[in-house]
């Protein structure tokens, strides 16, 4: 048997719309598996009886099918699906590497990424690398038609899950097909500020970098009380706010002094709404480890 821990994701940061991804240190999903006939699957955990059993609708499944690795494949839940945490991506990474070594497949990391997207592909249609990326190689990734690049950093994060749901499917048909170019040079310029932030560890810079004028106002129109959490995590010290991922969760970047207030505030601006909401102290952390054989 080998057994994996593979990191919940934040997706996207605002101006890196299905490009830049984060691996958090907190909260993860684990995942068992051994040498079967065929691959079937048990799921425990946060949100297990939303998840589908049958490997043709499951992302192990998908990713089992890809590396021709039938196995008995149990799923350990500590991300919560439709989270905007990268739950399928955790359990897509998760898979990919343990299933790599359970049947000595000799791909790296970085060849997995594209057989864990096959995972994605199951629960949004169309196989995305920005979070199996982080998931599976850690730190801020860039992913791209050039490849995907990874830049080991340390900021630290909030993440404010509420008990709202929203499905990825969902959050992809509000994204608007065209941008005005004064947007678009908005968002890339957020962009490449966002990326010399992640470079130089500097929590100011990758806040401002998060700013984006095309896919976070679509989608944060998803989320009841956006606007009063945004407003008063930066009241409390966040130096940037945006959705994370497809959402509900919403992400602050900030100071290590400031992270406690931070979170405190953006919790109890969603209990204002009437949305009952739990904060991650996070930071950009590690991808994914065989920690049990």
């Amino acid at each position: 048997m080998v057994t994996v821990r593979a990191p919940a994701t934040s997706a996207n940061l605002g101006s890196g719309f299905d490009v830049f991804g984060v691996a958090l240190d907190r909260p993860a999903d684990v995942v068992h598996v051994e040498k079967a006939d065929r691959t079937t699957i048990e799921v425990t955990g946060v949100g297990s009886q939303y998840i589908p059993t049958d490997p043709n609708r499951n992302v192990v499944g998908a990713v089992a099918e890809e590396l021709d690795a039938p196995a008995h494949i149990r799923i350990d839940k500590g991300v919560r699906p439709s989270s905007g945490l990268g739950s399928s991506a955790a359990s897509s990474a998760a898979a990919a590497l343990a299933l790599n070594e359970l049947y000595d497949r000799g791909l790296s990391r970085e060849e997995l990424v594209p057989v864990a997207a096959e995972g994605e592909a199951v629960v949004s249609g169309e196989a995305h690398a920005d979070n199996v990326a982080p998931a599976l190689l850690g730190g801020f990734t860039v992913a791209s038609a050039a490849g995907v690049t990874t830049v080991d950093t340390d900021i630290p994060l909030v993440a404010c899950l509420p008990e709202i749901a929203v499905s990825t499917r969902d959050a992809r048909r509000v994204v608007p097909n065209r941008a005005d170019i004064e947007d678009l040079v908005h968002t890339v310029g957020h962009a490449a500020t966002l990326t010399v932030g992640m470079c130089r560890r500097d929590p100011e810079l990758v806040g401002a970098g998060m700013d984006d004028r095309i896919v976070t106002p679509a989608r944060a129109e998803l989320i009841n009380g956006y606007e009063l959490v945004r407003e008063a995590a930066l009241d409390a010290g966040a130096t940037g706010v945006t959705v994370s991922g497809a959402g509900p969760s919403v992400l602050a970047a900030c100071r290590p002094e400031h992270r406690t207030r931070v979170a405190a505030a953006m919790v109890a601006a969603f209990d204002e709404t009437n949305v009952d909401a739990r904060a991650y102290k996070t930071r950009v952390g590690n991808g994914a480890e065989i920690f049990e054989f």
